[in-house]
């Protein structure tokens, strides 16, 4: 565990399977894995870990521990519509992390500052990544289990510790959403990622120089003791 500020933790991510989609892949029936973690990936399992609108969840880096692995997969997705369809997934396979990660404030939501109690969400988060986290973990999609707990970054050997550099061009990096933005829009947002000896350092949101309008939207509404419990009644797991 990091034994650094009172708002960020380290941990191992692991499974036997990933799918960090490409969006260039979804059409067609086919999907195709990016051969590293999204911003927004570990976003998600961050949140999975623990979560509540009063925060907001940034991933500092990612260090890549096995070897890059593919492996391709036939698979029945779910058609609402009724019928059998079979698609290609190509998955990665056998993948461990070391995450490096932090949160702040969610500024947007000044109506939840009264929830803004130093050092709590930070004890709750810690117990529940020792847990292995609040709700279940996936790697990219629900076909995909994963498994965290608490671990020092960089400790260890990884793969890719001797390789200077592995480029991985433009790449998408995640959704800015309005409640944490301000604006009453969903935008994507894309970055060039490059791994420097196993570690990928993400850029903060804002700082992401290639981003798309997705469509108009509005934040949830959250209200302390309506729908949203106040940090004091949270219980940490034991």
């Amino acid at each position: 565990m990091n034994k650094g500020p009172k708002n960020s933790i380290s941990f191992r991510l692991w499974g036997r399977y990933a799918l960090f989609t490409d969006p260039v892949t979804k059409t067609g029936g086919e999907k195709c894995s990016y051969h590293v973690p999204t911003y927004e990936a570990i976003k998600g399992i961050l949140k999975s870990i623990y979560w509540k609108p009063t925060l907001i969840w940034h991933v500092d880096k990612v260090r890549v521990m096995k070897p890059l692995q593919t492996q391709t997969k036939g698979t029945k997705p779910l058609v609402w519509g009724g019928g059998n369809s079979l698609a290609i997934y190509t998955f990665l396979h056998d993948v461990e992390y070391q995450v490096a990660a932090h949160f702040e404030w969610n500024e947007h939501r000044p109506e939840l500052a009264k929830d803004r109690i130093d050092g709590k969400h930070y004890e709750i988060a810690k117990r529940y990544l020792e847990q292995g986290g609040r709700q279940d973990i996936f790697l990219g999609t629900r076909d995909c289990q994963g498994y965290v707990e608490p671990c020092e970054f960089h400790e260890g050997a990884g793969h890719y510790d001797n390789t200077p550099e592995l480029s991985f061009s433009l790449m998408f990096h995640g959704f800015d959403y309005p409640d944490e933005t301000g604006k009453k829009e969903l935008c994507s947002r894309f970055w060039r990622a490059a791994m420097h000896k196993g570690i990928l350092t993400f850029p903060r949101p804002e700082a992401c120089d290639v981003q798309r309008f997705v469509r108009a939207m509005s934040p949830k509404n959250f209200e302390i003791n309506h729908n949203l419990k106040p940090i004091e009644h949270e219980e940490a797991p034991l």
